[in-house]
């Protein structure tokens, strides 16, 4: 392989390769949304869409060095520190909660939750909408015999006779 292409692979594609894949899923659902007539296949690609968003957005507010934000309004005599251990279950360290100081917080020390947040709230409304994507495609199936966007828009002509 060229040395140029190896670098820039190892640059740029292997260190965002979560990315990557969000970006194949969120074209995997665009194309599926678009471009099939099912209503069944146009609410899976809705689907994948709408997970590869989320991923995304939770992807972004991660970071790896980032401790809990927790602001202390107590005294230190109420004060309690987290044990925080690692993966491999070893090691452990004492996190204290935020310290405000001049009502400031040192931001790259801890994490940010409202994209976490959030998510959960899109999780909710994605799952919510697709519930309802489905009943109403069973009632469309119901009525017209078929999920074909192209059979049902056939019939809804008028004219048309079935």
């Amino acid at each position: 392989m060229d040395p140029i292409i190896a670098t820039f692979i190892e640059d740029n594609i292997v260190p965002k390769f979560n990315y990557w894949i969000y970006v194949i899923l969120m074209m995997i659902g665009l194309y599926a949304m678009i471009t099939k007539n099912n209503l069944m296949k146009k609410l899976i690609g809705m689907a994948i869409f709408q997970t590869a968003i989320i991923l995304f957005y939770v992807s972004i507010g991660v970071k790896d060095t980032a401790g809990i934000p927790i602001i202390s309004h107590h005294g230190s005599e109420h004060h309690q520190g987290a044990t925080v251990h690692s993966e491999s279950g070893s090691s452990s360290e004492e996190v204290s909660p935020v310290k405000v100081k001049n009502n400031t917080i040192d931001k790259d020390k801890y994490a940010n939750p409202l994209p976490h947040v959030l998510m959960l709230t899109a999780i909710v409304v994605g799952v919510s909408t697709l519930g309802l994507a489905l009943a109403i495609s069973q009632k469309i199936f119901k009525s017209f015999g078929t999920l074909e966007e192209d059979e049902i828009l056939n019939k809804l002509r008028p004219g048309s006779h079935d």
